[in-house]
């Protein structure tokens, strides 16, 4: 054999065993994703379990099928049998169904059972799903008061391919939804406008979030790290743009971090009844609009019409300071404009302010008191 053949069939070893250590590669990837909380692991079990199960039953059915019909062929001068009301056969095939059937439905009992157990829980946080980002509010347990807005944080550049995409790409939000190790989460979710679902595939929970109703579901970390899951409820315009993330520290670090947050929830409180310089409040409202609004309605204020209509020049931002305060809190029926009362009022009036004092829009500031007067 001449040392180019010798090489040749190096070469397609290397590029077989590369191709079989790519196909394992993408073969983990369509698992399910690493288990992080027990009830994730039961849900993997069950998963391989009932797999296992279907796995049996199909080479058992098509086994005995194929059998049968190669053995009774009519080459071989075999004669279809009559079981026509054979009590026999009838009760063969009602009792192993349902045999069967126990086998998938006591194991997957056990784990819906124990999915609806959200009892006796350290920490209850409520999810509220808003078009399109998720308000979290810690209700009970340590961290009790904190309220944070989870928005996309994947820049624009990288969406609209301006830009490479980043390994988060569109998994990745400007506030984490933060819980320690090994203690029970509830969570309650609800939604502000249309039906959404908080869904993290590694914690083993996916909850819907149903306007005017709270459904909870609940989970207990038992491995640290950053999961992320999705809103799994088709919701709007930019249903793929509104992710879920989950960090699990430590208790110590936990701590560390309701500390924090507190602190800066003192710090970020403002005074309703300051009065504004209209410079201060145009630079606030800039970063409130990047946050909550230049997805629909843009940066250059033209909006995408006719589903989410300008802001540049529009009767709302340039009429009655009222009517664009009653929008912004309360929203329009029917429409992709939800309201943001969760909102402070002064990062509403910050954000009404910009919006009739930029573009070509020359219509005075919104002091926080005027926000406030308009809440219900």
């Amino acid at each position: 054999m001449s040392s180019e053949s010798v090489r040749r069939i190096w070469s397609l070893a290397c590029a077989l065993a590369a191709a079989a250590a790519c196909g394992a590669a993408q073969a983990v990837e369509w698992n399910l994703q690493p288990a992080a909380s027990p009830l994730a692991a039961e849900i993997h079990a069950l998963h391989e379990y009932v797999m296992i199960l279907v796995v049996v039953i199909f080479v058992g059915v098509f086994g005995f099928m194929f059998y049968a019909c190669y053995a009774h062929r009519k080459s071989k001068g075999h004669v279809a049998a009559q079981f026509h009301e054979n009590t026999t056969v009838e009760i063969i095939w009602t009792v192993i169904p349902a045999i069967i059937l126990v086998l998938f439905a006591w194991p997957v009992t056990k784990v819906v059972i124990a999915q609806k157990d959200a009892s006796a829980a350290d920490l209850t946080i409520k999810a509220t799903g808003i078009q399109w980002k998720w308000a979290y509010e810690y209700i009970k347990g340590e961290g009790e008061g904190i309220h944070i807005v989870s928005t996309l944080a994947t820049p624009r550049d990288q969406i609209e391919g301006r830009a490479p995409k980043a390994e988060h790409y569109l998994l990745e939000v400007d506030h984490d939804l933060v819980v320690p190790i090994g203690r029970k989460v509830r969570i309650l979710a609800t939604a502000a406008d249309v039906v959404h679902a908080w869904w993290v595939p590694a914690l083993g929970l996916k909850q819907d979030a149903i306007p005017g109703f709270i459904r909870d579901t609940w989970f207990k970390a038992d491995k640290l790290g950053t999961y992320r899951g999705q809103c799994a409820e088709l919701c709007g315009k930019e249903h793929g743009f509104m992710p879920i993330v989950v960090r699990v520290v430590s208790q110590d670090d936990y701590s560390k971090w309701v500390g924090a947050q507190k602190k800066a929830m003192l710090a970020a409180a403002d005074d309703p009844n300051k009065a504004w310089t209209m410079p201060d409040l145009v630079a606030r409202g800039e970063k409130v609009y990047a946050a909550n609004c230049v997805v629909c309605h843009q940066a250059n204020g033209k909006g995408t019409p006719p589903a989410f209509p300008p802001l540049d020049g529009s009767k709302i931002a340039t009429g009655p300071k009222t009517g664009h305060i009653d929008m912004v809190l309360g929203g329009k029926p029917n429409t992709a404009m939800q309201s943001f009362k969760q909102l402070s009022d002064t990062e509403i009036a910050a954000v009404i302010t910009y919006e009739r004092n930029s573009w070509s829009n020359k219509a005075g500031a919104v002091m926080p008191a005027e926000v406030k007067a308009r809440r219900k």
